[in-house]
């Protein structure tokens, strides 16, 4: 197990990088805004169940695994990126966040939730941090390495639940306000013009494991 002191500095840390933008939380905030309260937490639980999977996957060694060979990285940034494209897609053509607010209302909780998984589970940039920010919190004295990685792996997870459930929730009173503003049709449009961006940004990202 990690030194108090360790998870003290860890979690102080973790806070922080938190409060940063990324694909996840942008993903979280439309959805909270499209969906509201209800459905930003639905996606909030999904896409920190991918986080999870992301940590078993460390812990396990598959993001070394990922993050030295450019063809495992490859292939998991562009499904991930395709994903992505594919939900901005569906949103645009009415398949998904699309139509009436009523319908929007409606949605599956079930799909929600699977499109939350996805999206955290299918991002690589999560597992290539994973590997370059635990390491710097495990110290092989104190107890066995994949023991220390899944216990601050967890303890990341956590905070990151905490501080992405509270911008759905903002979120989602943000929306009842926008969406007095904005056709449906339009709000729609616009969720699926972000999640267009966040896979053209999937895409084209590259794996740097030496900076």
């Amino acid at each position: 197990m990690p030194k108090p002191e360790t998870i003290y500095v860890f979690a102080i840390a973790c806070a922080g990088l938190v409060l940063l933008p990324g694909p996840a939380l942008i993903f979280i905030v439309t959805r909270g805004v499209v969906h509201g309260r209800r459905g930003g937490l639905i996606s909030t639980l999904g896409v920190e169940t991918g986080n999870v999977l992301q940590v078993l996957a460390a812990t396990a060694g598959l993001a070394a695994i990922v993050a030295s060979s450019a063809e495992a990285f490859s292939v998991i940034k562009y499904i991930g990126a395709a994903y992505l494209v594919f939900l901005g897609i569906r949103a645009l053509t009415g398949g998904g966040d699309g139509g009436q607010l009523g319908v929007l209302r409606k949605r599956s909780h079930r799909r929600l939730y699977f499109d939350g998984v996805m999206v955290g589970a299918l991002n690589p940039k999560l597992a290539l941090f994973l590997l370059a920010f635990l390491p710097q919190f495990i110290d092989p004295s104190v107890g066995p390495i994949w023991l220390q990685t899944l216990v601050l792996g967890l303890i990341f997870n956590v905070i990151a639940a905490i501080g992405d459930s509270l911008f759905a929730i903002a979120a989602a009173g943000a929306g009842g306000r926008i969406r007095t503003w904005l056709e449906s049709r339009r709000l729609a449009q616009a969720s699926g013009v972000i999640y267009l961006g966040l896979g053209a940004v999937a895409a084209l990202s590259h794996a740097d494991t030496k900076s």
